[in-house]
């Protein structure tokens, strides 16, 4: 089913059509929410006509509340539980046994060990000797994250570094055709419309050429961006595709468990990532929200094989049927580059027993000695994670955030709003993308160090989605994320104290949304 809408590009009103969401879906959310009606609705008849009963509905009651505090999750994740288990009786407690765990579905963690196993193997322990007699604190840092991210340290990689969607298109479209072996493709959103019939052009005669081409893209993510079942017609055209996690009505965290990853790795050679989607908005093509600032990278050499194994197991739990790993996927190459890379991916447990990303923000923040400056279209952090920012402010260091002026959701933009107060107290300085919407994900402190990925400062990206991230030392494209950061910053409006005025009901509503954001 398609309908119509307007659009101005820039230039001139245009029209175009996109679709309801299908019917599937529609199903699968009313599925869900039988489910959980029904089991509270027998619950409360059970407390109702069974004498005493209600006694063992309130020992439950009693031992949720204890499993939750004595739990070792984050405390700003365990007080809106708190609150529903408390306040809403019986289905308080119901919503917490179905909702509260945010663990893969057991499909997928049945085939983790098995594709992890078949991944490339490599020892890493004369790389972080070079990189300790360099700067032993930085090689303490990447040790960090190649271990609680099962990734490898790399050197020896070109990167190039985009500034806008656009540039990054331009890119893809030549080295895509220049494919001779592979072609995966991970995206959170993919969009009918110029960026991607380009791209689809190009995979279409590949496939039809014996190139192997694999496409995963996020159920949820393009529900209204594509047909429930595109990946029919995918397969028809030669590529093997699959939706992540494909919407069934279970309630269960199929809803959260969302793949927010953006790859492209093409023969094992080169590989893309950053905050751009397949969508004609990321490259300007139209405008929704002002102009869209997205950033991403480019990799080619030995670092490379971190997005195909991210990519492989991603792929590798939502098919029926294992993937093929080859050693030809993984390629060695003759590159020699200075600078140190480590490609990783971050997501629920038992995929990953720590937070990835958030942790290698932490550890940015905590070793910088000059500036820490971040860009991100959402700020709705953890009391953690807002400490490590205000402390880092409050040594002195030079800590920026920049966020959107147009946003794309009011709500979350309110919440992003709330922030500001508590960290501009601290000395962060805070900034709105003057021109539109801000999309990159980007964190880089004292010219050494950088990180490039998918991960907002948000709930969804630091705790329940499925994401992915370069983090850079002493490589030459940091040189150019300072260059473009330098000037958004210059195209930015400084948040200001007296832009802080509100009235009490946005104060209020702005508090209840905070309490209930980490669930969201």
């Amino acid at each position: 089913m398609k309908r119509k809408y307007s659009y101005f590009d820039g230039q001139k009103q245009r029209e175009r059509e996109y679709s309801y969401i299908p019917v599937r879906y529609i199903l699968a959310v009313l599925i869900t929410l039988f489910e959980v009606l029904a089991v509270i609705g027998i619950l409360v008849a059970l407390c109702y006509y069974v004498p005493y009963f209600y006694l063992a509905a309130w020992a439950t009651e009693i031992f949720c509340v204890i499993r939750i505090i004595a739990s070792d999750d984050n405390p700003d994740y365990k007080v809106p539980w708190l609150l529903f288990v408390l306040i809403i009786p019986i289905a308080g407690f119901m919503l917490y046994f179905m909702f509260y765990s945010r663990k893969l579905q057991k499909r997928f963690v049945k085939r983790l060990d098995a594709l992890k196993s078949q991944g490339y193997k490599q020892d890493d322990s004369e790389l972080f000797s070079t990189l300790k007699k360099e700067n032993p604190a930085v090689a303490s840092q990447a040790k960090m994250l190649t271990g609680i991210g099962e990734a490898h340290l790399f050197t020896d990689t070109k990167q190039e570094y985009f500034p806008l969607g656009e540039d990054m298109h331009h890119r893809l479209i030549e080295d895509l055709e220049t494919a001779e072996k592979f072609i995966y493709m991970e995206y959170f959103i993919i969009e009918e419309g110029k960026f991607w019939n380009s791209i689809l052009e190009i995979l279409r005669r590949k496939a039809a050429a014996g190139v192997e081409v694999k496409v995963l893209y996020d159920d949820i993510g393009c529900m209204m961006t594509l047909p429930g079942n595109y990946h029919k017609t995918l397969k028809s055209y030669g590529i093997e595709a699959t939706p992540f996690s494909r919407l069934k009505g279970n309630a269960d965290s199929e809803f959260n468990n969302r793949s927010h990853r953006k790859i492209t790795v093409i023969d094992g050679k080169i590989g893309y990532t950053g905050g751009v989607n397949i969508a004609d908005e990321y490259i300007n093509e139209i405008v929704k929200y002002g102009h869209w600032k997205d950033t991403a990278i480019r990799l080619e050499g030995e670092a490379v094989r971190e997005l195909t194994k991210l990519f492989l197991v991603d792929f590798g739990i939502n098919v029926r049927k294992m993937p093929n790993i080859r050693d030809d996927l993984y390629p060695k190459t003759e590159i020699k580059e200075q600078g140190y890379v480590i490609p990783f991916g971050d997501g629920p447990h038992p995929l990953y027993n720590r937070r990835v990303g958030k942790s290698v923000i932490q550890n940015m923040l905590n070793s910088a000695t000059r500036y820490m400056w971040m860009t991100t279209p959402y700020l709705i952090i953890d009391n953690d994670l807002c400490q490590s920012i205000e402390n880092a402010a409050l040594r002195g260091v030079d800590v920026r955030i920049v966020v959107p002026h147009i946003p794309d959701k009011k709500l979350v933009f309110g919440m992003t709003q709330s922030f500001y107060h508590r960290l501009m107290a601290a000395g962060v300085r805070i900034y709105e993308y003057e021109p539109g919407f801000i999309h990159a994900k980007s964190y880089l402190s004292d010219d050494n160090q950088a990180m490039i990925g998918t991960i907002n400062l948000d709930y969804r990206s630091l705790v329940h989605h499925f994401e992915n991230g370069v983090w850079m030392y002493g490589c030459e494209s940091i040189k150019d994320l300072k260059a473009d950061i330098e000037d958004i910053l210059n195209k930015s409006i400084e948040v200001t104290n007296d832009m802080l005025k509100t009235n009490l009901l946005q104060r209020f509503s702005r508090a209840v949304v905070r309490i209930f954001a980490p669930m969201l």
